[in-house]
């Protein structure tokens, strides 16, 4: 007889019987028994999602505030600053799935920080070619090159949030199985 399904371990209940010897009628099987269930969820609270998500937000918020204060004198700044608002959401998303253990809300983060890390990966890029090629005339050349320098260093930190969000996040959204049954171990005491 072929097995219908196959247990990975991830509950595993362990139910202690008693002695068969001793045993009075009713009273073989015990009213609390132990129960590890190796959640997912669990694993993907390791990694500190809240934490996580405030991060990204904050590096979201800040690169969309330093992008607005440079657009005045260059436009094309918004091209790798206004899609940051893709990470502030991906961060709201991030703090809402570490919130509560709703699949759906994971599955969405999930998502949206695989799309913010590549976005992260481009904007990098561009925003590095923009501090090489075009200098700001005038009295507060510095000023511009710093901000500029650091919207780069924000959207490294957001690249390297995204990942380890991604890391994360993978433990719980991507398994193999998605119903399977608990291992039930029976234990007689001797």
């Amino acid at each position: 007889m072929k097995y219908t399904f196959q247990s990975d371990e991830c509950m595993v209940i362990t139910i202690p019987l008693g002695s068969l010897r001793d045993a009075q009628e009713g009273q073989l099987m015990p009213e609390k028994f132990h129960c590890v269930f190796k959640d997912v969820y669990k694993v993907f609270l390791k990694g500190q999602p809240k934490a996580l998500g405030a991060a990204q937000l904050i590096a979201g918020v800040l690169v969309l505030i330093l992008g607005l204060l440079l657009v005045q004198h260059r436009p094309l700044v918004l091209i790798y600053t206004m899609p940051s608002v893709l990470f502030v959401a991906a961060g709201m998303l991030t703090y809402a799935a570490g919130h509560s253990p709703n699949m759906c809300v994971a599955k969405l983060s999930f998502s949206l920080n695989i799309v913010s890390c590549f976005w992260t990966l481009a904007a990098v890029g561009l925003c590095t070619v923009d501090v090489f090629s075009f200098r700001f005339q005038g009295v507060h050349q510095e000023v511009f090159s710093g901000i500029k320098w650091m919207i780069v260093v924000l959207l490294v930190i957001e690249l390297v949030v995204a990942m380890v969000v991604i890391y994360w996040e993978s433990k719980a959204v991507c398994r193999q199985h998605f119903n399977i049954l608990p291992m039930v171990t029976l234990k007689q005491d001797v």
